[in-house]
């Protein structure tokens, strides 16, 4: 399952560099490749690599998530089919790659090497969004025109889904780094490839990423406060904070915060959010049992508008009243049977977890999903489809078992990096 795990990796990459994959041809790509290694596991399937399948209940929930949709778009209750068909390819293309990723970090040994990629991706963006962020002349990469306005950091358009990125990247690392649940010659490469991601999503200065990320930084203590015998990493935990304190200070976030004054015009206010949940709600009281359609909010939204600006309204920036606004009280449950199984599933995996690693990656990815729900209740992070793969991805790592033959595979390992990563 090797090309299985690389071709994740990559796709993963290429969503967050397009921008997080938010233009027509970047899903398609998206949607592509997930199709496409959905054929190269059959292939593998084919070829006797693989014989039982890892099924994760958080699959069965959104198929019927996908259901309500399709009910709607059959049944013509959806007031515009085509903006629901979209909605409904990109979801397919979620389902196959949570699907996917049952299949190919099964063993410990895999989902370390999971976790190094999301080091080495938060790394990496992080670099490229500091220095972009220092050099800024008003276009992403340098060369591309902002052309519905926005304050982008790194690749993506609006800071606050690059904060959203980051609040999936930086908690494994975190917890890897608090536990202590590495090879000691490689715990300074993790506090690097994680201080520094703290640093840029503090740069980045969204307000609802920085709150999130506190909450986060609140939930990885307790959990390691509920572990017998980890208690002692808290200091461990409380070290590193200091450090990231020390690393914000050093990118000097004062200044550089001046550079984007000017375009805070471009950024919805305070009232003008607090307006789109009002607004979104008033959608869904009007269409309460099965909403008005998937993805089906930017056309419906201008006849419930109460705070007009000029500007188009896609997204409520509200994820949760969104989905209510859409689908309505089914999809609604769907939504609130995800997070019910994926915490339930999580802390009993949490609590059955065989050494530090194990503990930590898990941690980490329940961390992260929580941090992007807190985020999702001022901002529409889960409808960025980057960051909603890497979300579905770490839900199905944080709750799926892991294959008995490789549970021991820990820090004593002696892999080279290439290797874990491999």
């Amino acid at each position: 399952m090797r090309a299985l795990r690389i071709g994740i990796f990559i796709l993963v990459t290429f969503a967050v560099l397009a921008h997080g994959a938010v233009e027509a041809w970047s899903e398609a790509v998206l949607e592509i490749g997930a199709a496409a290694l959905f054929v190269v596991w059959g292939v593998l399937v084919f070829q006797g690599r693989q014989v039982e399948l890892s099924w994760n209940r958080l699959v069965w929930v959104l198929v019927a998530f996908g259901g309500i949709a399709l009910l709607q778009l059959l049944a013509r209750w959806t007031v515009y089919p085509y903006l629901t068909k979209v909605e409904l390819l990109k979801l397919s293309a979620y389902l196959l790659l949570i699907f996917l990723a049952g299949q190919a970090f099964r063993t410990l040994e895999e989902r370390q090497g999971f976790a190094w990629f999301l080091l080495v991706l938060a790394f990496g963006v992080s670099v490229f969004g500091i220095v972009q962020y220092l050099t800024f002349n008003g276009k992403l990469y340098w060369i591309r025109e902002l052309r519905y306005g926005g304050i982008p950091f790194g690749p993506y358009v609006n800071r606050n889904h690059f904060a959203g990125l980051m609040e999936l990247l930086i908690p494994p690392g975190l917890a890897i780094l608090v536990l202590r649940a590495e090879r000691r010659d490689l715990l300074p490469l993790v506090a690097l490839f994680t201080l520094l991601p703290i640093g840029a999503l503090f740069m980045a200065a969204s307000r609802g990423g920085i709150a999130s990320f506190l909450v986060q930084l609140g939930l990885l203590a307790l959990l390691i406060g509920q572990r017998r015998g980890e208690r002692k990493h808290l200091v461990t935990g409380a070290m590193v904070f200091l450090l990231g304190t020390v690393v914000v200070a050093w990118l000097g976030i004062g200044p550089t915060l001046e550079r984007f004054a000017t375009f805070q015009s471009l950024e919805v206010n305070e009232a003008r959010r607090l307006a789109m949940m009002k607004d979104s709600w008033r959608i869904f009281l009007d269409h309460p049992w099965l909403g008005t359609g998937l993805g089906t909010l930017q056309s419906v939204y201008p006849r419930y508008e109460s705070l007009y600006d000029g500007k188009v309204v896609n997204h409520a920036h509200n994820d949760y009243v969104e989905v209510l606004a859409e689908t309505g009280v089914p999809g609604a449950l769907c939504c609130l049977l995800f997070i019910v199984l994926l915490f339930q599933s999580a802390l009993a995996r949490l609590r059955s977890s065989r050494g530090p690693l194990d503990f930590a990656l898990r941690a980490g990815a329940l961390v992260a999903c929580a941090g992007l729900l807190v985020h999702s209740m001022v901002d529409f992070n889960l409808h960025i489809p980057s960051n909603t793969v890497l979300f579905l991805l770490q839900a199905a790592l944080a709750s799926s078992a892991i294959s008995p033959a490789q549970e021991q595979v820990g820090v004593t390992n002696r892999e080279t990096l290439a290797e874990i990563v491999a």
